[in-house]
């Protein structure tokens, strides 16, 4: 049988591709296709326990059995380019869920907060994500953000499902930039609606801390002496890794 292989974010660069097919043998495992991966490309070896693994779309543990013509994403530390990373993806930007979007445009914040807010609402908490001109040192010049899109606006949606039933909020919002993005232009919108502030600024804030790790979107930050892949935060220990069985 054979699987479709897709590099994200940095392993692009040092897989040297961003898709490819593999032949693999009957009954075979996610950890086999990984092996034979880090065969081929011994550098994989390096980020074993750093990378996650998903399988059509959600993430996976080794001992997953694969089908033919399924697809298998190599995910690093995600650290929200150009949309998509996913190149068998048929939708049009934006892709649009209920509560979740994914833009190349820019996102119009007004617009957005305007369209959340009802009369019962005694609080809207909102958090701006916002691209500044400077990280660790060095004077930024612009950013461009990726995303494996598909999979990207599915984990944003089950976020906004699970804060909605975890929290005393009516609504939420979450909305993300990708492509090539300029100093003080809003990378990642969310907006939390609620009768009372307290669970609208928890909801807000657990939102963007789990984005930050489970959504798969990265960050490359281009300087005047050169590029880089931002550090990606820690899986959370739910989502296995490649390295493990």
């Amino acid at each position: 049988m054979q699987v479709r292989v897709v590099y994200l974010g940095m392993l692009r660069e040092i897989a040297g591709r961003e898709k490819e097919v593999v032949q693999l043998g009957e009954n075979s495992r996610l950890a086999d296709l990984f092996a034979q991966l880090q065969h081929r490309i011994p550098k994989l070896s390096d980020f074993r326990g750093a990378i996650a693994l998903a399988v059509n779309y959600e993430y996976s543990g080794g001992e997953t059995l694969l089908r033919d013509d399924d697809e298998v994403a190599l995910i690093p530390p995600v650290s929200g380019g150009q949309l998509s990373d996913d190149p068998t993806a048929e939708m049009p930007v934006p892709l649009i869920g209920e509560h979740a979007r994914i833009t190349s445009s820019p996102i119009r914040s007004a617009v957005i907060l305007a369209a959340i807010k009802k009369p019962e609402d005694g609080a809207v908490a909102i958090f701006d994500g916002i691209v500044r001109d400077n990280s660790h040192g060095r004077r930024t010049l612009y950013l461009e953000y990726s995303a494996y899109d598909r999979m990207a606006l599915a984990k944003m949606e089950d976020l906004a499902r699970r804060a909605l039933s975890r929290f005393a909020i009516r609504d939420v919002r979450i909305i993300h930039r990708v492509g090539q993005l300029q100093i003080g232009e809003t990378s990642v919108y969310i907006a939390v609606a609620s009768a009372h502030r307290a669970a609208a600024f928890d909801a807000c804030r657990w939102l963007i801390d789990t984005l930050k790790t489970t959504v798969p979107i990265w960050k490359k930050e281009f300087f005047e002496d050169g590029a880089t892949w931002a550090d990606g935060e820690p899986f959370p220990e739910e989502i296995p890794r490649a390295g493990q069985q």
